[in-house]
């Protein structure tokens, strides 16, 4: 295996933050078709990874005539790949179906930050009991830092909430944030050339049909909402979560688990914005604590790449 330029990290990041911004339109996206639509939870995840699947298999096609010019895997992957791969299928349509009951029932706000917010400590924990090392001590400063200010956004933001609704979605977003990091596990460990977006979100589809039909899939044909359940299956579907992958490439899952923190508060910025969500001045003080903690973990990452002259191993065993 070659070795990645010096540059292969911090591109890597940035892929990842690019991600983590577009998934962070996803809530809001989805609460405009809730409330255009009769649609429900199941309804929006299945649409999201159908579209995604879709638009990932066209790109697929499309771009085949190119990458016969280079290296491919010989054979069929392996059944640990096979496994990894259907693992990433199941943490995406568990993941979407819990995040999205989990903004119908607490709103963008809770649901997003809650599950984003423990993925990080799921993520350390499973690499943890996987033989991959513990997290060093740069990942857990920032971790530490990043997961102090989720609390300031969550206390705040629930605090002024009472009843059920609030306990009901936040158990929801703990079951949306358990996808993500088999997600994020699984994924990491897949090899170059597999393409593991179009195999999750085809295999999440996959998953979900059966359980959508026997509840009564619904779609809808009014164009608004046509437009942004097209929005939410291209862009914080299959565009993010192939930048994502992209950057899980040359970046540790329990970094790029960090870097995701700014999908939380970018969806939190937008429910602010667009459905009236405020924020106390606690929890934007929190909301600043998550960004120190991404720009610190970048700015060290960047550091110790150019202080050594070439990247860190991404297969190295800190890297899930």
């Amino acid at each position: 295996m070659s070795t990645p330029s010096p540059a292969a990290p911090g591109r890597g990041f940035l892929l990842v933050v690019l991600a983590a911004l577009c998934w962070g339109t996803a809530g809001i996206s989805g609460q405009v078709v809730a409330h255009r639509s009769d649609l429900g939870p199941l309804d929006i995840a299945w649409h999201r990874m159908a579209i995604g699947a879709a638009v990932l298999l066209l790109l697929h096609l499309a771009t085949r005539s190119r990458r016969a010019d280079r290296p491919q895997p010989v054979g069929r992957p392996g059944r640990g790949v096979a496994v990894r791969l259907a693992l990433v299928g199941a943490g995406l349509a568990g993941y979407q179906l819990a995040y999205f009951a989990a903004v119908t029932t607490a709103g963008v706000s809770i649901a997003t930050l809650v599950a984003l917010g423990l993925a990080p400590l799921l993520i350390a924990v499973g690499a943890t009991l996987l033989g991959h090392g513990r997290p060093d001590r740069t990942t857990l400063v920032a971790l530490t830092a990043a997961l102090a200010g989720l609390v300031l956004l969550v206390g705040i933001s629930a605090g002024a909430d009472s009843g059920t609704a609030v306990v009901l979605g936040a158990l929801m977003a703990v079951g949306s944030a358990l996808g993500y990091a088999v997600v994020t596990l699984a994924g990491a460990g897949v090899p170059a050339g597999v393409p593991v977006t179009l195999a999750g979100f085809a295999g999440g589809a996959v998953l979900l049909t059966p359980v959508a039909l026997s509840m009564g899939l619904r779609s809808t044909t009014e164009p608004g909402t046509l437009a942004v359940l097209l929005y939410l299956g291209l862009v914080p579907s299959a565009l993010a979560y192939a930048l994502f992958f992209a950057g899980l490439k040359s970046v540790p899952g329990a970094v790029a688990s960090i870097a995701t923190l700014l999908e939380p508060l970018t969806a939190t910025a937008l429910a602010t914005a667009f459905l009236g969500e405020r924020l106390a001045p606690g929890a934007l003080a929190g909301g600043l604590l998550v960004l120190a903690a991404v720009a610190g973990l970048y700015l060290r990452r960047m550091g110790d790449s150019n202080s050594r002259g070439v990247a860190p191993n991404p297969l190295s065993k800190r890297a899930p």
